[in-house]
């Protein structure tokens, strides 16, 4: 059994609740709620033609698809991540493109799509709280895709999730980067 410190295993709870609250929402409820990112996509603060990176939703996640066509819409191109070493790599999303299963159970444009650099990820996660800290799923993919995306510009990281994600406090550890803002179903909500 892998030993976990004291304040990864109280993440691992803080992770566990959340998911918990997230996966007993309906399936109409959390289509609904999804659909609703797009109303707010005037309200997000992103840089004139910023390429975005957006995620291909797995189990119950939050459903970035209608946002990120809004997002396509008002001149945003895309890009979707996949997994790679020694972090995620993020590849041109074009309308119709056919996409192949790209690590972690999400689906990504394939090896022949142009790989960039976004200004703008919208992130999946487990769970935030009111400063813009976050919980991801364990594996440390985005922490390592943040640090190297940080070195070539500005980064805006954008959590997607339900508002019933939110804990108290989530126990931030120094390699964890803040959130700029967080996307609920309630609207935008920008920290720092």
């Amino acid at each position: 059994m892998k030993f976990l410190s004291p304040l990864a295993a109280e993440k691992d709870l803080l992770r566990k609740e959340a998911l918990a609250r997230r996966a007993a929402l309906g399936d109409i409820e959390r289509i609904e709620k999804s659909l609703s990112l797009a109303d707010h996509a005037d309200g997000l603060p992103l840089p004139e033609g910023s390429v975005v990176a957006g995620f291909w939703p797995i189990r119950d996640e939050i459903d970035p698809r209608p946002l990120m066509d809004a997002l396509r819409c008002k001149g945003h191109p895309l890009c979707l991540p996949v997994v790679a070493e020694p972090h995620l790599v993020f590849r041109t999303l074009e309308r119709g493109a056919d996409l192949v299963a790209a690590g972690f159970g999400t689906m990504g444009p394939g090896p022949e799509a142009a790989e960039v650099c976004p200004q703008v990820l919208l992130m999946p996660l487990a769970g935030f709280d009111a400063a813009g800290n976050r919980i991801g799923y364990g594996k440390g993919h985005y922490d390592t895709a943040i640090a190297a995306l940080e070195k070539t510009g500005p980064l805006l990281c954008i959590g997607l999730a339900f508002a019933v994600q939110e804990v108290d406090r989530v126990p931030a550890e120094e390699h964890d980067k803040p959130l700029n803002g967080i996307l609920t179903e309630q609207g935008y909500r920008a920290f720092g």
